[in-house]
């Protein structure tokens, strides 16, 4: 494990002096100068303030979805098995059933989600020819598509026209389809290139009303409020980890708004029932450490039909039982994860990882639906690149259970990574692909994260390559892990009000949630829940409660710790409570 360097970040005191003067708290002007706003404007989250859809080259698709919608032709929505692309179908359909044209008729709308270990990732000549059991005129593909070359010439074949929606890297082929709305495709001028596939989805939600609207298919309407469906674009792009530029934040601020306000969808809801938490004090946390995973588990261990089913239907009684179903997936995947991680920590127990660029990890009882779950820990731990893989499915019923090291499929070993800060975990994996044209047969992703595929007996050789093209891509420099805070916490801060406020912003990838830095002396610490440590420190005249999770190594007397306030809730009382992130001895 590597030791972190702790950093504290400029803030620009001419940004920070003038936030101040036009009326910002001072304390989030500080962090929001250190975070590269310059005024007050760029905070602002009003609807409004959203960049205009027809920046996203978008006109094609809304044509064609309206000419479905008028012509009475069927929708298939082809979905992606992770939370965002759950979001992205649910958007989908729940927008394209609102648009309810004048004389009544409606858009002829079904979904479809791949079994993640039958058909991988992506729209497949096979899930073509699954979706075409369903007879549609039109696919339209969420959070996937930009890479499936293959599968959209395997459409355009049997007639089925293709809309791709997606916000993935392009290979160097685009696909044949009808229409492409994608901010990263070439030559799209859209300016957040950080839309996540929900982004992408509403967005082309949006033309499409306004295209009916322009052809007077509402008569005296306006259509459907879009708007309602925020919610589920929050949830979306905070769980796919996308970094939160301006316009993601207002997606995501407007979301939590209407969440806040009781204006949300009953599958939410009722997910928020089943993680304990209150919808009203709904924050960027509970969107992707609770409700987020929750929605994973369902295409991690079975198939994501059940969470798009949780957040398309608007019978409450239904959706929580569906939540339900989904919490005792999500406690399943915990238990998996955590034998994973301890195998894995055996396992690099025997290796010198010392100056080692990458780490690539294979047991043959691992879970594929969990592997990126436990690359990411890895990755944490051990500030390295890190691919985590686990033999291929062959039996698309399997029980989320069984031994998967008695089951594969040709052999191959299905792979996902976590990337660190500077290395671009896809063009790492494409440089492989270049210098060993057959070691991978398969691979897709983006900066930080990626998946592929490859056969087993190549491993080895895999791992070489992946070693190889990382060092040639990143300095050594790089793998000091660093840590960036906001610096000290004037003691007058340590209370609710501080970290209610700070709880009420929006903090993600690429805006970081708040981390101080300051001395405390250690008065209290005993071991909570088999694996924490519940602590009391001293600051100044102030003894506060604090927390540092998955440790048990006990505290000095004296440290410097890296630390997040937050509102802790028990038994219905809120108390201040620091989460220490890092810690290091004084004296």
């Amino acid at each position: 494990m590597t030791t972190p360097v702790l950093f504290t970040r400029p803030v620009p005191l001419r940004s920070e002096d003038k936030l101040v003067r036009e009326g910002l708290d001072p304390l989030l002007a500080r962090l929001a100068a250190a975070r590269g706003i310059t005024s007050r404007g760029e905070l602002d989250d009003a609807l409004d303030k959203l960049l205009p859809p027809d920046l996203l080259g978008i006109a094609s698709a809304a044509q064609l979805l309206a000419d479905a919608i008028e012509q009475g032709k069927r929708i298939v929505i082809v979905a992606d098995y992770d939370c965002d692309g759950a979001t992205a179908c649910a958007v989908g359909v729940r927008a394209l059933r609102a648009m309810q044209l004048h004389d009544g008729r409606a858009a002829d709308v079904r979904f479809i989600v791949p079994d993640r270990f039958r058909f991988g990732y992506g729209l497949t000549p096979e899930i073509v020819q699954l979706a075409a059991q369903l007879q549609p005129d039109l696919i339209v593909t969420v959070d996937n598509g930009i890479a499936s070359v293959e599968g959209v010439q395997a459409a355009n074949t049997l007639g089925i026209a293709v809309i791709v929606t997606d916000h993935h890297l392009p290979g160097a082929t685009l696909p044949a389809a009808a229409a492409i709305v994608n901010p990263n495709q070439p030559g799209c001028g859209f300016p957040s290139k950080a839309l996540a596939g929900v982004g992408v989805m509403f967005y082309t939600m949006l033309a499409l009303r306004a295209e009916l609207r322009r052809r007077g298919a509402f008569g005296d309407g306006s259509g459907p409020n879009l708007s309602a469906l925020l919610d589920l674009v929050a949830l979306g792009t905070v769980a796919d980890v996308v970094p939160l530029d301006r316009n993601n934040r207002i997606l995501v601020s407007q979301g939590l708004k209407r969440m806040r306000s009781g204006k949300l969808q009953p599958g939410l809801r009722a997910l928020f029932a089943v993680a304990g938490r209150d919808p009203r004090r709904a924050a960027g946390f509970d969107l992707g450490f609770l409700l987020g995973p929750r929605i994973n588990a369902a295409g991690r261990l079975t198939d994501m039909s059940l969470g798009i089913e949780c957040l398309i239907t608007d019978d409450y009684g239904h959706a929580l039982n569906i939540a339900r179903n989904l919490d005792d997936l999500n406690r399943q995947r915990r238990s998996i994860e955590g034998d994973m991680r301890e195998q894995a920590e055996r396992m690099l127990a025997t290796l010198n990882i010392g100056d080692s660029h990458t780490l690539a990890l294979f047991d043959p009882a691992w879970h594929q639906g969990v592997v990126g779950i436990l690359a990411g820990r890895v990755k944490d731990r051990w500030f390295r690149p890190t691919i985590a893989f686990a033999r291929a499915s062959a039996d698309a019923d399997a029980d989320a259970n069984a031994n998967v090291s008695e089951i594969s499929s040709d052999g191959e070993l299905k792979g996902s990574g976590r990337s660190i800060p500077g290395l671009h975990l896809r063009d790492a994996l494409d440089l492989v692909s270049k210098r060993e044209p057959d070691v991978i047969v398969r691979f897709g992703g983006h900066a930080a994260a990626a998946g592929l595929t490859i056969l087993e007996r190549n491993l080895a050789r895999f791992t070489a390559a992946f070693e190889t093209a990382v060092r040639d891509m990143l300095p050594p420099a790089a793998l000091a892990q660093r840590i960036d805070t906001d610096g000290s916490l004037a003691s007058a801060y340590f209370n609710l009000n501080t970290a209610r406020l700070l709880e009420e912003q929006i903090w993600g990838q690429g805006f970081p949630q708040p981390m101080f830095l300051d001395e405390f002396g250690v008065v209290n610490q005993r071991v909570v829940g088999e694996k924490h440590l519940k602590l009391k420190l001293k600051r100044a005249d102030k003894v506060l409660e604090a927390m540092l999770f998955n440790s048990l190594d006990s505290l000095p007397a004296t440290v410097r710790a890296a630390y997040r306030i937050s509102v802790n809730e028990f038994n219905g009382a809120q108390m201040l409570q620091l989460v220490l992130e890092h810690w290091e001895a004084v004296g």
